[in-house]
């Protein structure tokens, strides 16, 4: 192909994103890990009645509740791995870190999950046979609730600070979004922290009106970034797409002979 060819193609490259693609179902995933919110109820006949475990209330609502837990515990893995290649982009080990930090909190979840579950079998497949020690099941029941709050705290609190931390540095650094977007995340995480904080010294309770305003600036965080990327996408503008990478589907830009040599073109490929 000749220079002159070169040029031409670069004039009739396509001006579509190449990352709208990904980004759009970043933000899908994203708007995926709210679906858990509903648990909060679903879970109360478990929680809230000692003898849940002997029979007390269905546990159709907790079957639900455990579903939407896996959902949002594999959901938010994903939202990391898909926008991996990207991130990477501006620090590599950042982007490391929100990805592992993913995988343990969905790990840290389906812990969680696991501990009601078991205190659904034991209520289906123990409690009514004959010689069940009804005491002995009550005490079992309220560890196994106990287990779930401790990782609940660890995964669905503890973790979203670092990941957030993390992803608005690099949001942040690359422009990818809005900075308003990362500095709502820049400031979020240090109230959930501080309010998990208390949590775990006893200072009040996890699901207490302070607890609840703590995790209101990370949700809206978590919600708008969604929200942004499905309706507007990443920055085509931001410095990090300026060098090819075929893992998120840019190729490398080609040299203007009218530039001296400047790079131009995005999205296109020398043949």
């Amino acid at each position: 192909m000749t220079a002159t060819a070169q040029t031409a193609a670069v004039t009739r490259a396509p001006t579509a994103d190449p990352m709208r693609g990904r980004a759009r179902l970043a933000g899908w995933l994203y708007l995926i890990t709210f679906v858990s919110i509903p648990t909060l109820w679903l879970y109360g006949p478990l929680k809230d009645h000692a003898n849940f475990v002997l029979g007390a209330g269905s546990d159709t609502g907790v079957m639900w509740a455990a579903l939407s837990e896996v959902i949002v515990g594999l959901a938010g893995t994903a939202t990391a791995v898909v926008l991996f290649p990207v991130l990477k982009r501006q620090s590599e080990s950042a982007a490391l870190g929100v990805v592992t930090a993913r995988v343990l909190e969905t790990a840290l979840i389906f812990v969680g999950v696991i501990s009601l579950l078991s205190v659904v079998t034991l209520r289906n497949d123990v409690a009514a046979t004959a010689g069940a020690d009804r005491a002995s099941l009550v005490t079992i029941g309220h560890s196994q609730v106990a287990t779930y709050d401790w990782t609940f705290l660890l995964s669905q609190s503890l973790m979203p600070v670092v990941v957030d931390v993390l992803l608005g540095y690099l949001l942040f650094r690359s422009r990818l979004v809005p900075r308003i977007l990362p500095i709502v995340a820049f400031v979020g995480a240090p109230l959930l922290l501080a309010s998990d904080l208390a949590v775990f010294f006893g200072l009040y309770a996890k699901g207490s009106a302070l607890d609840g305003l703590a995790v209101i600036p990370i949700a809206i965080f978590e919600l708008a970034f969604g929200i942004w990327l499905i309706v507007k996408g990443f920055n085509p503008a931001a410095p990090l797409f300026a060098q090819s990478n075929p893992d998120v589907g840019i190729s490398a830009p080609i040299p203007s002979p009218r530039a001296g040599g400047r790079l131009e073109g995005r999205g296109v490929s020398v043949s």
